[in-house]
């Protein structure tokens, strides 16, 4: 099971001081050096999320990183013509649509694909065409992961939030809602990655969870990085994530 890690919050306390600044010598602290950090530690891949209202991650924060990183990046994105026209130049590895709202914190929930099925159809086409893979950010629910697969999609990503908030018989309920999707998708042929409200306290139960290729963490990294460093913080996450597969 491999890490990617997000930095998008490395940016979210960057643009607190120097939104609008960022070409200035002191702008601080540097994407490219957290990226390299996170790469240093064992990290497989670099995770950023270029929103519509560009709250963190900045264009020029996308193509300085496409740049530099020497591991894979995903780029996640909402379904917006002018994100994917960025998506096309830039070519991440990957990219990972998600839904967005401008009054929410963090994304939060999964992405309507059953729903959508007709605005997502061609901009998987058009990523698809130009090699990038595509994995679809959503909850772990069978309409959604037959959705995915409609599409064509290469991956899908399982939001563990609802899972990572709960507490006593609901926590187990989601973390059996997380492992059915989990089969049901990789008996599909999907690739099934991971991601939201993982931590170092409950990556023990993820690891419950059949199949999963990829998680992408950020929140929590960060947040005890600011105790350990960033390396000393990837580390860390990857140890635990290296622990036995139930």
């Amino acid at each position: 099971m491999k890490l990617g890690v997000n930095i998008d919050h490395v940016a979210t306390l960057r643009q607190a001081r120097y939104a609008g600044m960022l070409d200035l010598p002191n702008s601080e602290p540097d994407l490219l050096a957290a990226a390299s950090a996170c790469e240093r530690a064992g990290a497989h891949g670099i995770t950023i999320h270029l929103r519509a209202d560009r709250r963190h991650i900045q264009d020029q924060d996308v193509f300085r990183l496409r740049e530099t990183i020497v591991s894979k990046l995903n780029l996640e994105m909402g379904n917006t013509p002018e994100i994917l026209e960025i998506a096309l130049k830039l070519l991440p590895e990957e990219v990972c649509l998600v839904p967005e709202n401008r009054q929410e914190i963090t994304t939060e929930g999964g992405l309507d694909a059953a729903g959508q099925i007709h605005a997502l159809n061609p901009t998987i086409v058009r990523l698809q065409s130009a090699a990038v893979r595509v994995s679809l950010f959503i909850e772990p629910a069978f309409e959604q992961i037959e959705a995915a697969k409609k599409l064509g999609a290469d991956m899908v990503e399982l939001h563990t939030g609802a899972f990572a908030n709960a507490q006593g018989e609901a926590r187990q309920k989601e973390l059996a809602r997380l492992q059915a999707a989990a089969d049901f998708a990789s008996d599909l042929g999907l690739q099934v990655n991971a991601g939201h409200g993982i931590n170092y306290t409950n990556i023990h139960e993820i690891l419950m969870v059949p199949h999963l290729a990829e998680l992408n963490i950020g929140h929590s990294i960060i947040s005890r990085a600011l105790f350990t460093g960033l390396e000393s913080a990837v580390i860390e996450m990857i140890s635990a994530m290296n622990g036995p597969r139930q």
